[in-house]
């Protein structure tokens, strides 16, 4: 591994960062949880991927069947309530995190070459471009993602109990670390900066010749 100035090491550690808290909100099921003042509340907790119900029951339809457990959100079970389950917003959240998961995921296998490439070699600006504008656009899908479910998810028409629904602790891993996803891009690209300053500097030929002026001597004349 070659040396890193402070600027590139700050930007290592604040992606990592980044991508622990995003990979850990995207995996759990706690974007929006029951306070559990109400043991019995048909709804428990949510995530991008799964959802936990307790004997819940559509009442907009008359179904028997009551839905108990923690299920993928795309069960086969699920969808005569797929309408309720999976609104508009929800379906535009999981969107726009995957995508900056994916960019993330990029961005992961970027930050690991930047740890082993070298200033000298011919895509190292190349590479801290990609990994900053990749990192910034993440964070801007990330970004997306949480505000239209941090608008929405605690919403009197989605989940019942809505009153005692909150946004957990998941939601707050995605919004940190899709905040985060900005400074490490924004490190990257003033790392690229003076990377391409270092090359410029180093490619500008040097004068060996100078030109001395002769001071006069005392007894020197024009004449």
């Amino acid at each position: 591994m070659g040396l890193k100035t402070k600027t590139g090491s700050c930007a290592i550690v604040v992606a990592i960062t980044a991508f622990l808290f995003i990979l850990i909100a995207f995996c759990s099921p706690y974007w929006l949880v029951n306070d559990g003042q109400y043991p019995d509340a048909s709804f428990q907790k949510i995530g991008l991927w799964e959802v936990c119900l307790n004997n819940f029951e559509d009442f907009r339809h008359h179904y028997d069947y009551k839905f108990t457990g923690c299920w993928w959100v795309f069960e086969e079970e699920y969808y005569i309530i797929d309408d309720f389950l999976l609104p508009g917003f929800f379906i535009a959240t999981q969107f726009f995190f995957t995508l900056c998961m994916t960019l993330v995921l990029v961005a992961a296998f970027l930050t690991w070459l930047y740890c082993f490439c070298s200033r000298d070699h011919d895509k190292y600006l190349l590479l801290l471009l990609s990994n900053g504008s990749n990192l910034i656009l993440g964070g801007i899908c990330g970004l997306i993602a949480v505000l239209i479910f941090g608008f929405n998810g605690d919403n009197r028409d989605w989940m019942p109990y809505w009153r005692n629904n909150d946004l957990g602790w998941s939601f707050g891993l995605a919004c940190v670390g899709s905040l985060l996803l900005f400074p490490a891009g924004v490190l990257f690209l003033v790392e690229a900066r003076r990377a391409k300053y270092r090359r410029l500097r180093g490619s500008a030929p040097q004068s060996h010749y100078s030109i001395e002026v002769q001071k006069p001597g005392p007894h020197h004349t024009d004449i």
